[in-house]
């Protein structure tokens, strides 16, 4: 079997490969890749307070989804939740 000789130039070819790569994964991976946030996570997110986010969904501006004691929003919805909530001031 023969032996492969790598040089310092087939690494460096090499890193500035993976790098490339690593920065396009990261591109694309948004900082809410996550399809379903927990109440606090969303709660940050929105930066309000338990009782605001428990007035949201009693009133069905935010819909969930609860599996056992947990609730779940679904990031999608959040977002058309705001842009169906948004103000267009006209002065």
């Amino acid at each position: 079997m023969a032996a492969t000789i790598i040089t310092t130039e087939d690494l460096r070819e090499f890193k500035l490969e993976l790098i490339d790569e690593i920065r396009q994964l990261l591109s694309n991976d948004n900082t809410n890749s996550k399809q379903w946030l927990r109440s606090t996570e969303l709660r940050k997110l929105l930066k309000i307070s338990p009782g605001t986010l428990q007035n949201l969904r009693v009133n069905g501006t935010i819909p969930y989804t609860k599996i056992g004691g947990v609730i779940y929003y679904d990031y999608e919805d959040i977002l058309k939740m705001i842009e169906d909530n948004k103000f267009n001031s006209e002065h």
